[in-house]
């Protein structure tokens, strides 16, 4: 027996066959009652639309693409694994899927991308781990490719964007962390120039200059590379300081574990809040900021499928075209029991 088809549809209906295509793809230029008899036969029959002559005939492939990175060897961090499900969970939700593919530096991805675009494999790409001047943005602009970016730029304004706000983060662990009686903070991050690390940074130094604490702390700002080893090698260094910090707050789990490996061994009194709550902090018990990764999945997608590049730029403004999206998630920190010291 054929599976159901558009024509079966449309003679249990008693409507014609573009009738059914438009309650599959225009519904609102249906009547209610057609609409609902139609929506019964497709369920009666069990009729599925053949998505492959769909994404044809509206040449869109309901693809998007996505670069994957290589974890860094000594790297807790799950938070990249954790976007990629939760992108996937919302664009399936979206009726599109994700086309993953490699690249060697930001150049290639963009050619790639232009490639996989033009061959009509995607529709639009997500951009993942922005920096500051980030060559991808304006390379995918040129080439009018639909993106969205997941971080800021110093040019935002002409695409769309969604971010954690990472200042937030930081300081909602120094606040936590002055409440517990804390004076000295350190902070251990990513060196200068990374725009994440540098909003992180920024958070602490903002919430420790608000309670008077910052002349008091800011010797102990250390930075390196995101790593275990690095992290231990930073906490060695804060412990052994002529005034040593009694809490540390870390720009990523990766680097909180490695502080806290060293606090442990050498039994130290020493609270340590880390960032992006992976399930390595549950284990240790490590305080985190979380971010809410599902709900940047879900706001990613619909600022995707929203946004066209050829829309009219800042210069020549459409007063009937919308904007490109942009949203700034505030995080949350779960509070556990390496921050419980006073």
């Amino acid at each position: 027996m054929h599976p159901p088809t558009v024509e079966d549809v449309a003679r249990a209906a008693g409507v014609s066959r573009q009738t059914v295509s438009n309650v599959l793809n225009a519904p609102e230029r249906v009547r209610p009652e057609t609409r609902l008899r139609v929506e019964a036969a497709i369920d009666q029959l069990g009729y599925r639309p053949n998505r492959v002559a769909q994404s044809l005939r509206a040449s869109t492939s309901r693809m998007i693409g996505y670069r994957i990175e290589p974890m860094h060897p000594q790297s807790l961090a799950s938070i990249h694994d954790r976007f990629l499900h939760a992108l996937a969970e919302a664009g399936r939700a979206a009726d599109h899927h994700l086309l993953l593919f490699t690249a060697n530096d930001p150049e290639d991805e963009v050619a790639n991308v232009q490639a996989l675009h033009r061959a009509g494999a995607i529709d639009g790409v997500v951009l993942y781990g922005i920096s500051t001047d980030d060559p991808r943005p304006p390379g995918l602009r040129q080439l009018r490719i639909p993106f969205a970016a997941f971080g800021r730029t110093g040019a935002d304004s002409a695409h769309p964007w969604v971010d954690i706000d990472n200042a937030a983060g930081t300081a909602a662990a120094v606040e936590h962390l002055v409440t517990r009686g804390h004076q000295r903070i350190a902070f251990v991050g990513y060196p200068e120039g990374a725009a994440v690390g540098d909003r992180r940074a920024d958070g602490w130094r903002t919430a420790l200059d608000k309670h008077g604490l910052l002349d008091g702390s800011r010797h102990l700002d250390l930075r390196g590379e995101d790593s275990l080893a690095t992290g231990a090698r930073l906490g060695e260094a804060l412990l052994q300081h002529h005034t040593p910090p009694t809490a540390v707050v870390a720009a990523t789990d990766t680097l909180a574990a490695g502080v806290l490996r060293v606090v442990q061994r050498r039994g130290a009194r020493l609270a340590v809040v880390g960032f992006d709550d992976t399930p390595t902090a549950a284990a240790l018990d490590l305080s985190s900021v979380r971010q809410p990764i599902e709900a940047v999945g879900h706001a990613m997608i619909r600022a995707l499928l929203a946004y066209s590049p050829d829309r009219p730029g800042p210069s020549a403004p459409d007063p009937h075209g919308a904007e490109p999206t942009s949203q700034l998630l505030t995080p949350e920190l779960i509070v556990r029991a390496s921050s419980a010291l006073h």
